[in-house]
């Protein structure tokens, strides 16, 4: 079996597992995992940017944001039904990742590190500002009534879940496949030795502008999917822990793999969840789980799944 069959095989296979899970769960857990599934697909997002391009970015939390108020304003203020509202959400925050593209490529290393939470935190604070539309803190909440598309109503948890699951569906074959082309190979060699690629003749500067683009957009997709599945919007989404989430998502699932986002979600969602049943001090027992994981698993989970057991693994 050839590696691109065994890596279609994996995907396909995963996304079946998840959608009969939705079938069988009860309702707490395929609400857990609905949440999940929007939630990896914006780390999936960033896995482009870090797992594959090399850029580690502190401000991924404005293109989600960027994706959430532009779908939720546009509902909220301007009556747009869910759907294009939807494409609202992924326009703005494909705009904002060019833009930020353009400036932030100006630099390289610590400093790109620098500039993206920079960029982050004034959209956070532009949300702040301007909260006579935004509620800032507070945020505000879509109507349920407005939140169908195609007669589906989007707040019926089966309907949600299968939703969710479309988006992370189409996020992560959309990524597996890139990683099989040529363009995908040009990320995995700038990461690997920036300067090599440009002597080799590739466009180094094009092919990081369009990873950047591809995952804010993708961020930005799972933005608008948490607003409109879950009709909340607010500014925490936008605050530097959502920034430092996506990263913990990639680094714990495994970076430069394509389950690896949401092994690294679903781990930490529900090792959060059952810690915070057992103490108040939960988040001590996370720390202490997820810092023995970065010592003894480098790779993070899939990583090290890769590495010991299963070459061919995507």
């Amino acid at each position: 079996m050839s590696t691109t069959t065994r890596s279609a095989a994996l995907h396909l296979g995963l996304i079946a597992l998840i959608a009969v899970l939705g079938l069988i769960l009860p309702a707490y857990h395929q609400g857990n995992l609905a949440r999940i599934l929007v939630l990896a697909t914006y780390a999936i997002g960033y896995n482009v940017l870090f797992g594959y391009a090399g850029l580690l970015s502190l401000g991924h939390a404005m293109f989600f944001g960027a994706g959430m108020y532009g779908l939720g304003l546009a509902m909220h203020h301007g009556d747009v039904s869910a759907l294009p509202a939807f494409v609202i959400g992924i326009a703005c925050a494909a705009a904002l990742s060019a833009v930020v593209a353009m400036l932030a490529l100006r630099t390289i290393g610590v400093a790109f590190m620098i500039v993206t939470l920079m960029f982050s935190q004034t959209a956070f604070l532009t949300v702040l500002y301007f909260g006579t539309w935004t509620r800032g803190d507070e945020g505000f909440v879509l109507a349920q009534a407005s939140r169908s598309i195609a007669g589906l109503d989007l707040s019926n948890p089966d309907i949600r879940f299968y939703a969710a699951l479309i988006l992370f569906s189409a996020a992560l074959l959309i990524t597996a496949r890139m990683m099989q082309v040529r363009f995908g190979h040009v990320l995995i060699a700038v990461r690997e030795n920036e300067e090599r690629t440009r002597m080799l003749g590739y466009d180094v500067f094009r092919h990081k502008f369009l990873a950047v683009v591809i995952s804010g957009t993708i961020s930005g997709a799972a933005g608008a999917a948490y607003a409109l599945l879950f009709g909340y919007v607010g500014a925490t989404f936008t605050s530097v822990q959502y920034s430092i989430f996506p990263l913990l998502w990639v680094l714990l699932g495994g970076a430069g793999t394509t389950i690896g986002p949401f092994v690294g979600a679903l781990f930490m969602f529900y090792l959060i969840d059952y810690t915070s049943g057992l103490t108040s001090a939960y988040m001590l027992i996370a720390g202490v789980v997820l810092v023995l994981l970065t010592l003894f698993a480098r790779a993070g989970i899939m990583g090290e799944v890769r590495k010991r057991w299963l070459r061919w693994l995507p």
